[in-house]
């Protein structure tokens, strides 16, 4: 396939092969531009309130010191967050990285995530759409803007994808752990097991801190890897994060991996380094 593939991009004309890739990146661009568009339509930014030391008191002791440490209580609490990110992605463990950068969009009053990213690879662009919104995620990561690589929309796609929401809200959305779709199960003074329901779908992690009370590791088991066929395969999946510093505010870590743990070893597919946070953006699509 990926031959036939390539006979085809050799036997097309320059001109409309730029083309082509210049308006099929533009394509994935717009669609992804039109997601976020609705969410913010449909989930403005309200009245702001603040964080009180009394919204958090429910949580576990952890969680609270976390809060605590990274500066969200006494502040606004969050209705969504713009992230940017630099990445290098992995094919295999014996793969040269692919150099990446993504911009996403995370909404929290009905839980929407939307993550755009760009990468190139011996000349050829790669465009990579997830988008998870009203209880369904799809995905598309588009070679060359000729053809799809990979153009997901099922159930277990939508599980996997609940679990990188949940991810994002504990990484670098913290403020709105204090959610009602959200419960916890005590697991130590550096530990505890946190709970996401979001429609008929119900997905958990366990989260590990530091003395500090930094947030060191989020590690779920209701995730799936996607596979060179196209396939689903369900593994150990985790988020070592480090390198916190203060932005916009509230402490982050700007350094994150993510990691399969597969039965035969280790995979550590993704390193990102956060470049930008912004919370409660105002509409940018007017």
């Amino acid at each position: 396939m990926d031959q036939l593939r390539q006979k085809v991009i050799d036997g097309i004309p320059w001109r409309v092969l730029v083309f082509a890739l210049f308006f099929g990146c533009h394509g994935v661009q717009s669609s992804f531009d039109s997601k976020v568009q609705f969410e913010f339509k449909t989930q403005p930014v309200l009245i702001e309130k603040k964080l009180t030391k009394s919204d958090i008191r429910h949580l576990p002791f952890p969680v609270q010191k976390y809060l605590l440490y990274v500066g969200v209580v006494g502040k606004n609490q969050v209705q969504n967050v713009r992230i940017v990110f630099d990445e290098l992605m992995y094919k295999n463990p014996e793969a040269k990285p692919m150099v990446s950068s993504s911009e996403q969009y995370n909404f929290f009053l009905h839980p929407a995530r939307h993550f755009y990213m760009k990468a190139s690879m011996m000349g050829i662009p790669f465009r990579v759409l997830h988008s998870y919104s009203e209880e369904k995620a799809t995905m598309l990561v588009r070679v060359a803007s000729l053809f799809n690589a990979v153009d997901l929309d099922n159930e277990e796609l939508t599980i996997a994808e609940t679990v990188t929401v949940l991810n994002d809200l504990c990484l670098f959305a913290p403020a709105a752990l204090i959610d009602r779709r959200i419960s916890w199960e005590a697991n130590g003074p550096l530990s505890t097991k946190v709970f996401f329901k979001n429609g008929k779908y119900r997905v958990s992690a366990v989260l590990i801190f530091n003395e500090i009370g930094e947030l060191v590791e989020f590690i779920s088991d209701d995730r799936s890897a996607l596979q060179d066929d196209g396939s689903l395969r369900k593994a150990r999946w985790s988020t070592p994060i480090k390198d916190y510093k203060e932005l916009n505010g509230v402490k982050v870590p700007t350094y994150g991996e993510a990691i399969w743990k597969y039965p035969e070893g280790d995979f550590t597919y993704g390193k990102f380094f956060l470049k930008n946070i912004e919370y409660n953006v105002k509409n940018r699509y007017p």
